[in-house]
């Protein structure tokens, strides 16, 4: 994947494999944990995907040093971070900054629009992107903020940090 679309940050540098493994390890648990969560409020999200159930896809957010892998898999959904350089073959990617990322899980930002204008690079099995997409799109409420609060008051504001900080960005302003 070109990391010189303008839309997109290239990695400043590759992380270490230890670095990248450290990260990974330290993310993992709560992963786990909000996938099961996700997964048990929202059984339909994954059953959508009909016969991209078996599918995997790399969601990789340029500025961490790990890319996660989903699996929606209908015996229960896996989602692990794992080292972007060793990520094993996928059925889909999706690379994008993590806020974008994130906004595009609610549904708070144009997929197609963040495409376009190359914030967002989508390659392999399309088919599957956007029947992820539209599964996400038909969840009610925000997935972001079910996640956050897995973790009670710390979880949310951070999350409410992160999304002014995002919106700053966007808009040009300072982050408050």
């Amino acid at each position: 994947m070109s990391s010189g679309a303008p839309g997109l940050r290239p990695v400043r540098a590759p992380a270490s494999a230890g670095i990248a493994g450290l990260a990974c390890a330290v993310a993992q648990p709560f992963l786990s944990r909000v996938v099961s969560r996700i997964a048990a409020r929202h059984p339909s999200l994954f059953a959508r995907l009909g016969p991209h159930q078996s599918s995997s896809f790399l969601i990789d957010p340029v500025e961490l040093p790990f890319a996660l892998l989903l699996r929606p898999l209908a015996q229960g959904p896996v989602l692990r971070a794992v080292p972007r350089q060793a990520a094993p073959p996928v059925t889909a990617k999706i690379r994008g900054r993590f806020l974008l990322l994130l906004e595009l899980i609610d549904a708070e930002e144009d997929g197609d629009a963040a495409f376009f204008s190359r914030d967002l690079e989508v390659s392999g099995d399309t088919e599957a992107v956007v029947r992820l997409r539209n599964a996400l799109d038909d969840v009610d409420g925000s997935i972001a903020a079910e996640a956050a609060s897995i973790f009670g008051a710390p979880g949310r504001a951070i999350l409410a940090r992160l999304r002014v900080a995002y919106t700053s960005e966007k808009t040009g302003g300072a982050a408050g």
